[in-house]
């Protein structure tokens, strides 16, 4: 038992630790409002976060559990990102999931346990343990959907959610099970190095590697393995919404780092022809089918799959060369992508929570009209959510999208510069449902003019969301140099 180094997965031991301490303490618990549990639960992401964010600029690789998970610079953002994105999760769900009857322990320690798993898919190293991390926090946020038992639509959103999941984990499965049998070694180093030789069955290589970007395409909610994604967002609850919107799309990126660069990567030929086409397609089929929606959630959903098909665009360029200059530049655009897509989404379901009260949801985009003269703070800072997404400077969300069609076009290539330009081209087809919903707060009478006072705690945390998508759009360059620089010390490590 040799190697196993415990002090690399301190984070890991801390949040397991604290959250079976978090599901005990709440049995003692009596108010409804369960705030001691809520405080605890807060304290111990906040010191899980302290821990990722002491070794963020650490640029050695660590191994421990016998090589099965590795701590590198990556993860430790991820991680941390990660578990700030938890925490303001459930900072925004505590009044909403109050005034449903949702406010149990079972929220918390669900919600602990679904970021434990997120964090064992991040610093995964073989094959077993990402399958471990990827299960733990599956089950976790099936059951998070259906916390509302009594509820029909929820209900529905769970089994939904939980028969295409199991069908994603099983791609996923099969396709690793075919490495496997292709490469003779679950250790993501060994699969490497067997890839390396090209002494290997090519075929079921072949086979493999399509199932696997598969699995990753179900669980990053791309077309076309982007069924459960409207159903889900829409039926959940819109706490658990964010759960499953936010966190975890950071552990679909790392583990797509994992397994197609760190693992596979003398394949790239194959799996970067596969991702444009997954990219292109989503980035269609959102855009155009967020146009015909009348549901907020339901919107967001789409509009999730069409910027997650810009963020696969980052990692298609130069991915053959080995150039880590170049892998910084398209794998560190990708990864400040899909953390400027988490910030942006956690404020826009965020302020759908804020909005809503008993009996009341607040799902429709039409429940925004006149949101200005009700609380200009909120429109406010719902127009800079929906300017960062549709990508309109001086937002987080116009450099993010310059980054990714910056090192697209850098590459020279005539494909990939028209894949750019249609990129462009639908983006401008998104602006329009997401000026759409501005129009709406702006310029349309409300139905109810009460004004909204309520929620001290969470429009707070709603204007330094907003605050921060601004400041990450004027002054990027520190998130990205960061991003660049975990990536390429990464996979030197």
């Amino acid at each position: 038992m040799n190697n196993l180094n415990w002090l690399a997965v301190t984070p890991e031991i801390v949040l397991l630790g604290m959250a079976c301490l978090v599901a005990l303490a709440d049995l003692f618990v009596t108010s409804e409002r369960r705030r001691p549990t809520y405080w605890l639960t807060m304290l111990s992401l906040a010191g899980v976060a302290a821990l990722h964010l002491c070794h963020i600029d650490n640029p050695a690789s660590s191994y421990a559990m016998q090589g099965m998970v590795v701590t590198d610079p990556m993860s430790h953002l991820l991680s941390f990102c990660a578990t700030l994105a938890v925490m303001a999760s459930l900072t925004y769900a505590q009044a909403y999931a109050g005034d449903r009857d949702m406010l149990k322990g079972e929220l918390f320690t669900l919600s602990m346990f679904s970021l434990l798993g997120i964090s064992i898919m991040i610093i995964g190293n073989n094959f077993l343990t990402i399958y471990l991390g990827l299960e733990l926090m599956s089950l976790s946020l099936y059951a998070l959907v259906a916390l509302r038992r009594d509820h029909a639509q929820s209900t529905e959103a769970a089994m939904k959610y939980f028969v295409l999941g199991a069908l994603a984990s099983g791609f996923l499965l099969y396709g690793l099970s075919m490495m496997y049998g292709a490469t003779g070694s679950l250790d993501l180093g060994e699969v490497y190095k067997a890839t390396l030789t090209g002494q290997i069955n090519k075929q079921v290589l072949a086979f493999g590697l399509v199932f696997i970007v598969a699995g990753l395409g179900f669980k990053l909610g791309v077309v076309p393995f982007h069924m459960w994604v409207p159903d889900v967002y829409q039926g959940a609850p819109t706490a658990v919404t964010l759960l499953v919107a936010g966190a975890p799309k950071l552990a679909a990126f790392a583990i797509t780092v994992r397994l197609l660069i760190e693992g596979l990567i003398n394949t790239a030929a194959d799996w970067q022809q596969m991702l444009m086409i997954l990219a292109v397609l989503s980035m269609t089929v959102g855009n155009l089918a967020a146009i015909a929606q009348t549901n907020l959630k339901r919107m967001l959903a789409y509009s999730g799959i069409a910027q997650l098909g810009f963020m696969l665009l980052g990692f298609v360029p130069s991915v053959v060369s080995g150039n880590t200059v170049s892998a910084g530049n398209g794998y560190g655009s990708s990864l400040f992508y899909v953390l400027t897509y988490v910030i942006t989404t956690l404020g826009t379901f965020g302020l759908i929570m804020l909005l809503a009260r008993p009996g009341f949801e607040s799902e429709q985009i039409s429940d925004l009209a006149g949101l200005n003269k009700r609380s200009p703070l909120l429109a406010g800072a719902m127009a800079v959510f929906m300017f960062s997404l549709a990508g309109i400077p001086p937002t987080a969300g116009f450099y993010a999208k310059l980054a990714v069609l910056q090192a697209l076009i850098t590459t020279n290539s005539p494909l990939l510069l028209q894949v750019s330009i249609l990129a462009v081209l639908l983006s401008l087809v998104g602006a329009f449902y997401y000026l759409r919903v501005i129009k709406v707060m702006y310029f349309d009478e409300p139905v109810d003019a009460t004004p909204l006072t309520q929620g001290g705690q969470a429009r707070v945390l709603l204007s330094v969301n907003a605050l921060s998508v601004l400041v990450l759009g004027v002054l990027p360059g520190g998130l990205m140099a960061l991003c660049a620089r975990a990536i390429v010390q990464t996979l030197a490590g």
